[in-house]
């Protein structure tokens, strides 16, 4: 600014009294904080009475140096201030609060001025007060850059950590020697889910691009995956599913029906955030032995998949005979054998499917959208392709089999 005059105000020059003021300012400025920044006022007393204070002086004298000088903080001054938000970003002071930390600064030394404002210096005020949002506007950002970057290399790290981790006790390297590695600490038990994702409406519609599209449901699936779930999440995930490993607090042998039932919400839940219909195969398992889970989940996922089964979360138990049946044997050969008559009749198959899942004529009709009559008539050619009746208890059983068969065969 072209005018040299200091700014006064009380009679006086303003950064003289600043200065002289400065002590009881930063007190002030880390009490306004603390009480009004939940985050700060939950940090150690001593980082409070140490960096904190440190931090809140050196920005006072900043601020005292720029209503002395009439200009900008400089590049020196800014790095300071990128530096403390880049410890702040360490600490997991979330950035919303790092910076209204700086807003709360410059709002106590506001307050502090304008009850001894004389007439004569209202202009200076009103100076002053114009020199303040600027200076707000140009440390927001530095701070901001600061907190980020920082934040940004945290985040990689721990990315980085998890998936060597995730790598390693899918590949069988012994658990804890893997956890030695990468820094973490293993989970008594791990949830080991192998995830297929249906496509969210936005991937096929047209003019929308699919990967965008994909990349916004997978970024959804994975934020509300690590919301509900205590502790660091292992997954390797595209679009269209893959497996995440969910710690669990106790051993696998302990895992209740309860948990087992939170598990199949949080799915519903992941699948709401994503868009997207989950169908997900799990294994509860100790850490070294994911693996061999991984490959089990997987399988009961496909199994799942293969039988029909409306999506949702399925453990073994959920998919017995389908599994069974999807291992090759002469058995299971048999059995798909038995509808090979059906083959090449998507009608009758349909029909067969429809009427086992919904037990009776006319809501397989209903969803058919055919008149009663026709079932009737597609549930007795069946029996007279077959041998085997629909509507016969004796039968549906093996029924039954027969698809889970069919549908496991390669």
């Amino acid at each position: 600014m072209g005018n040299k005059e200091p700014f006064r105000l009380g009679g006086r020059p303003l950064h003289e009294r600043l200065t002289e003021d400065m002590p009881a300012l930063t007190e002030s400025v880390l009490a306004a904080v603390t009480t009004r920044v939940p985050a700060y006022g939950l940090m150690p007393s001593e980082e409070l009475a140490g960096d904190i204070n440190r931090v809140i002086a050196q920005t006072l004298k900043s601020f005292i140096g720029m209503v002395r000088t009439k200009s900008l903080p400089d590049e020196e001054e800014l790095a300071f201030m990128r530096e403390s938000a880049a410890r702040r970003a360490e600490e997991g002071i979330p950035i919303e609060f790092v910076l209204t930390a700086y807003h709360i600064g410059v709002q106590v030394v506001w307050e502090s001025l304008t009850p001894d404002v004389r007439p004569a210096e209202v202009h200076d005020v009103m100076a002053v007060n114009s020199l303040a949002l600027r200076y707000l506007e140009l440390i927001t950002p530095a701070v901001g850059a600061g907190y980020l970057d920082q934040h940004q290399t945290i985040f990689d790290d721990e990315r980085s950590a998890r998936h060597t981790l995730l790598t390693a006790l899918l590949d069988g390297v012994p658990a804890d020697a893997a956890a030695s590695r990468t820094g973490f600490r293993l989970p008594p038990c791990y949830l080991v889910l192998a995830l297929s994702v249906g496509s969210h409406p936005d991937e096929t519609e047209p003019g929308v691009d699919q990967l965008v599209a994909g990349r916004r449901k997978l970024r959804r699936l994975r934020a509300e995956l690590e919301r509900q779930v205590r502790g660091p999440v292992l997954s390797s995930l595209t679009p269209e599913g893959g497996i995440a490993l969910l710690p669990h607090p106790a051993p696998a042998d302990e895992v209740t029906a309860r948990d087992w039932d939170r598990l199949k919400r949080l799915i519903a839940d992941v699948a709401r955030a994503a868009g997207a219909e989950i169908t997900a195969g799990v294994a509860a398992v100790a850490p070294q032995e994911v693996t061999a889970a991984a490959k089990l989940a997987d399988e009961i996922r496909a199994v799942a998949t293969a039988s029909g089964k409306p999506s949702g979360t399925y453990r073994l138990d959920d998919v017995l005979l389908e599994y069974q049946l999807s291992r090759p044997s002469a058995a299971r050969d048999r059995l798909a054998a038995m509808l090979l008559p059906l083959e090449g009749n998507e009608e009758l198959l349909q029909t067969l499917e429809t009427y086992l899942r919904r037990g009776s004529r006319r809501p397989t009709a209903t969803d058919l959208h055919v008149h009663p009559n026709t079932v009737d008539y597609r549930l007795r050619r069946i029996a007279e392709l077959t041998g085997l009746d629909p509507t016969d208890l004796t039968d549906i059983a093996l029924i039954n089999a027969a698809l889970a068969a069919r549908a496991a065969q390669p």
